[in-house]
């Protein structure tokens, strides 16, 4: 019985991490249930699955989920700092980190010190400080399990290659909502029309992510880390269908597709069980439902935000931590409506532009700078010209 930790347990991998669980009482158990701000939805996945604690990031809403949950032996607590102590428990087996952005690097840290292996979700951990939490995990001897389906594919892929030398690893794209669609069509798109993601249903920040290309982008950076790659071993094609989630190009040529329809319950059950695989209830995929499976390479003269990435992580230091702010809050503004899409590159690349570089920062200048990028991204967007603002 392995004592799960679910970090953003109210956000969509939050919400299918616990189908998961549900599905396999015998196998895991809930520990910690986290929520940034939905008291409701933590207070219904508390009575359900009886956690040890339950933690708020609002402090506001404290006195509302204690009182749902006062009649059971569960230790509500409050705030962020509550989640960065709780995640060091003795108890707990396995982190599952899916809070959104910036957000989870503090509490992953704290898991990874006190040994915790992390089945990671939260991508932006390892954009922001991939350094630093690559080596934190060698040394306290922690597993850092993949959820994205992207690399949970190429952590599949490479199970058993390991005396064998990767060429490179390729991750698909879906393309989002907006395919093939030039910048003219992009420059009146509305926050209604890129939350429509044709194959994956998800939060509303990855979802502009996605339809941007800069959750691909993310994701190229994260693998970097997570499979110690250079730049120029990681590809991305696009790929409609969703059904291979990626692949690895080995030195003698051979190539290693994972494949399955788009349900992120696969991967999050893999990280949770490995090393084995257990038997699900999720759709097989049958080959005669999908017989064309098709490729093409990704517009970055349009989509700039998947180039803007690869530049970041060329750079190195905190370039990557900028980008990431930087994204954060131009989606932000995009889903308040108060900045375009196409304006989101522009703030993005502007940040990396004019704030200050490190090449070996610290925990405190990743702090720093995430702090310096959003300040400054917010006064650009208050600055943009009115006719940049969609309604």
């Amino acid at each position: 019985m392995k004592q799960i930790a679910v970090l953003g347990s109210s956000g969509s991998i939050g919400t299918q991490t616990l189908d998961v669980i549900r599905q396999n009482p015998a196998l895991f158990n809930v520990f910690l249930l986290t929520v940034n701000v939905n008291a409701e939805a933590l207070i219904e996945q508390a009575l359900e699955f009886k956690p040890k604690y339950a933690v708020i990031c609002d402090k506001s809403k404290y006195q509302q989920v204690r009182d749902a949950l006062i009649h059971l032996p569960i230790k509500v607590m409050a705030g962020y700092d509550a989640i960065k102590d709780l995640v060091t428990h003795p108890e707990i087996d396995i982190v599952l980190t899916a809070m959104v952005g910036f957000s989870g690097l503090e509490p992953t840290i704290n898991a990874i010190k006190a040994g915790k292996d992390i089945a990671l979700a939260n991508k932006e951990t390892l954009v922001v400080a991939g350094e630093l939490i690559t080596a934190l995990a060698q040394e306290h001897n922690v597993k850092i399990l993949p959820v994205d389906s992207e690399h949970s594919a190429i952590f599949q892929c490479l199970a058993g290659e390991e005396q064998n030398s990767v060429e490179k690893i390729i991750l698909t794209a879906s393309g989002g909502p907006f395919r093939g669609k030039d910048r003219e069509f992009l420059s009146t798109v509305t926050r209604e029309n890129a939350l429509k993601h044709p194959n994956w249903v998800m939060g509303a920040k990855i979802t502009i992510d996605s339809a941007s290309l800069m959750n691909k982008g993310l994701e190229v950076i994260e693998a970097k880390w997570l499979f110690n790659l250079r730049a120029d071993q990681i590809d991305v094609i696009v790929h409609p269908q969703s059904i291979i989630h990626s692949m690895v190009q080995f030195g003698d040529g051979s190539i290693k597709a994972q494949m399955g329809l788009p349900d992120m319950k696969l991967p999050i059950q893999y990280a949770l069980s490995y090393p084995q695989r257990i038997k699900s209830s999720f759709a097989r995929f049958n080959f005669t439902s999908y017989p064309n499976l098709s490729f093409e390479q990704p517009d970055t003269a349009t989509f700039r935000n998947l180039e803007l990435a690869y530049k970041a992580l060329e750079r190195g230091g905190n370039m990557p931590c900028i980008i990431n702010a930087a994204n954060e809050v131009a989606v932000a503004a995009f889903l308040a409506n108060k900045t375009g899409f196409l304006d989101m590159s522009d703030i993005i690349e502007s940040c990396m532009q004019e704030i200050s570089y490190l090449a070996e920062p610290t925990l405190d200048d990743y702090l720093n700078t995430d702090k310096e990028t959003r300040i400054f991204a917010e006064n650009l967007i208050t600055k943009m010209p009115l006719k940049a603002i969609r309604s």
